[in-house]
């Protein structure tokens, strides 16, 4: 399986970081966030896949592109860049040695961070 780096997705999450549409949820929230079957179906179904494929870093050239099972580590809600949905993918990346997505979503992180910290200063 060959996991790599979704430049789209990555731009995207970047984009929406710097259109102010990010949520600094706690680091273990993502599972509460992160958006259910149901609600990915829904949004294939109106957007399609090409959409939904921007919510993701990561792309698995063994699954075709049509097929949810392509994309791998989501960051957000369809709306929102999640902080906790950014954590986890970089931890999970970090742990399958996919360096290209784990180096993408701590450079998120670090965007989101920086947010942080102006907000509470």
């Amino acid at each position: 399986m060959a996991v790599t780096l979704n430049e789209r997705g990555y731009a995207r999450a970047r984009e929406l970081i710097e259109q102010g549409r990010y949520v600094l949820d706690g680091r273990d929230a993502w599972s509460e966030h992160q958006p259910s079957t149901g609600e990915e179906n829904e949004f294939i179904a109106a957007h399609g896949i090409g959409e939904y494929a921007k919510w993701h870093l990561g792309v698995d050239d063994e699954e075709p592109p049509e097929r949810k099972g392509h994309y791998k580590f989501p960051y957000g809600d369809f709306d929102k860049v999640h902080r906790c949905g950014v954590l986890s993918a970089e931890v999970r990346a970090g742990q399958y040695k996919y360096t290209d997505i784990e180096q993408a979503a701590a450079h998120l992180h670090g965007m989101l961070e920086a947010l942080r910290q102006v907000q509470s200063a």
